[in-house]
C-alpha cells in the first residue's frame, strides 16, 4: 500500500462540531477530501463548513444527535437522500462521565452507551459495504488509552472504549486485501471539550494534554504506512503507559488505574 490520496473522496466525520473531530475535518480537508460533517451543533458545523470550503472541497454539515437510539440507521438514510458517496469514516463522536457507576444518572450512562459503543457500530455496518467496494479510504475509530484496563470513576467510559478498540482491531483484519484502511486511534488526555463534559477537570491524572492535531497527525501518518497496524495508541507517554499496563496483574492494573483516577477527583 502507497499514502492514501484522498482528493476525490468524500470522508464522513461524527463528531465535528469541536475537538479531535474538527482537526480531522481540517486535516482531510487540506488533503483535498470532500467532508460530510456530523454532530449536534449546526451553527458550528455550518461554520466549519464554510471554513473548509476554502481548500477546494465540499463540506456538508448534517445536525444530528447520535447519543439517541436508531441514529446511525437515519444518518446512513440521510446520507443516501442526499445522494453523498462516502468513500471514508471517522466515528469520533462521544463523551465520558466521572465518578462512582452507583452514583451516575442511568439515562445519562444508557446515552454514553448509545453513542460510544451502539450507533457506532451502526454508523460502521451502515457504510463498511461501500467503503469496501471503493477500496480506497479509511475507517478510524476514536477509541481511548482508557480502553487497555478498566478505569474506576470511568467504569462505563473505559468499557466502550475497549468494546471499540476490540471491534475495530477485528474489522481491519475482515477488511484485509479489500484496500479499505482500518485503525482504532487511540488518545490519551487531549485538549478538547471532553474534561468539561466529563465534568472533571483533573481526571486526566496530572499526565498533560495533547493537541487534537497532533493526535490527528499521528493517526494519518499511521495510515499512510505501507501496512498500517490494526491500531495506535497517540503520544509517546501514552503508548509507555498504556503498554505498561498489560504487564500487570489484572487486580495491580485496577488499583493502579483507582488510585490515578482517585487523584482525579479530589
Amino acid at each position: 500500500m502507497s499514502a492514501v490520496d484522498y482528493r476525490g473522496q468524500t470522508t464522513l466525520v461524527t463528531g465535528a462540531s469541536a475537538g479531535i473531530g474538527v482537526e480531522f475535518a481540517r486535516a482531510l480537508a487540506e488533503r483535498g477530501s470532500d467532508l460530510v460533517l456530523v454532530a449536534r451543533r449546526r451553527d458550528r458545523l455550518e461554520t466549519l463548513a464554510a471554513e473548509l470550503a476554502g481548500h477546494g472541497v465540499r463540506a456538508t454539515a448534517i445536525p444530528l444527535d447520535l447519543g439517541v437510539p436508531g441514529a446511525g440507521r437515519a444518518l446512513a438514510e440521510e446520507v443516501g437522500r442526499r445522494g453523498l458517496g462516502v468513500t471514508g469514516l471517522v466515528n469520533n463522536a462521544g463523551f465520558g462521565t466521572f465518578g462512582p457507576f452507583h452514583e451516575a444518572d442511568p439515562d445519562r450512562l444508557a446515552a454514553q452507551v448509545t453513542l460510544n459503543a451502539v450507533n457506532l457500530v451502526e454508523i460502521s455496518r451502515a457504510f463498511v459495504g461501500r467503503l469496501r467496494e471503493e477500496g480506497r479510504g479509511v475507517l478510524v475509530n476514536v477509541a481511548s488509552v482508557a480502553a487497555y484496563q478498566p478505569a474506576p470513576n470511568l467504569a462505563v467510559y473505559a468499557a466502550t472504549k475497549a468494546f471499540v478498540l476490540s471491534f475495530t482491531e477485528a474489522l481491519w483484519h475482515e477488511s484485509r486485501g479489500t484496500g479499505l484502511r482500518v485503525l482504532a486511534l487511540s488518545p490519551g488526555a487531549t485538549e478538547t471539550e471532553f474534561f468539561d463534559v466529563l465534568g472533571n477537570q483533573g481526571a486526566d491524572g496530572g499526565f498533560g494534554r495533547q493537541s487534537p492535531r497532533a493526535v490527528v497527525d499521528t493517526a494519518l501518518r499511521v495510515l499512510d504506512r505501507r501496512t498500517p497496524p490494526p491500531s495506535v495508541v497517540s503520544g509517546r507517554r501514552n503508548r509507555v503507559l498504556s503498554g505498561g499496563s498489560r504487564l500487570l496483574t489484572r487486580r495491580r492494573a485496577v488499583l493502579v488505574m483507582g488510585s490515578v483516577s482517585g487523584r482525579g477527583s479530589r
